[in-house]
């Protein structure tokens, strides 16, 4: 298998795992009761597993210069992470995984053609053209189906 089939495969295995882990989240929210401490213990868990990797696959170190490069907004996406995360275990368990989960997607899709049209965060352009629009259309109604019904 090439390297991009590998990805692609990783990247499936992932969303089945960010959904299954948005409802983990929600049921951890529903015994903690507490919004933020399940948030905190959820990123514990986080830490530890990249942590972990961290030490059994170690890579090099940026250097000092390479950090004073590092844009301003770079380390920004945890907090990122961490609102959706919130944000997820805080309505899952009222609305249903896959409205919630449906939203969150259709919604990162929709903010990923504007990063990609325009390259926002250092990333190479992609413009948006009428079969990309299409797609985020779909998507919409797909989300809105999978809500209603």
């Amino acid at each position: 298998m090439n390297t991009a089939n590998w990805a692609y495969l990783l990247i499936v295995v992932a969303g089945f795992l960010q959904a299954a882990g948005a409802a983990m989240n929600g049921s951890l929210n529903k015994a903690l009761v507490n919004p933020w401490l399940a948030t905190s213990v959820s990123f514990v868990m986080v830490t530890f597993v990249a942590v972990g990797l961290f030490i059994c696959m170690p890579r090099p170190l940026p250097s000092v210069n390479q950090i004073g490069d590092m844009p301003w907004w770079a380390p920004l996406g945890g907090i990122a992470g961490a609102v959706a995360v919130f944000a997820g275990l805080l309505f899952i368990q009222r609305l249903g995984a896959a409205p919630v989960n449906g939203v969150t997607i259709t919604a990162n899709l929709i903010a990923s053609l504007a990063i990609d049209h325009f390259g926002l965060f250092s990333m190479e352009q992609h413009a948006v053209n009428g079969w990309r629009l299409l797609g985020a259309v779909f998507m919409i109604a797909g989300v809105v189906l999978i809500a209603r019904f």
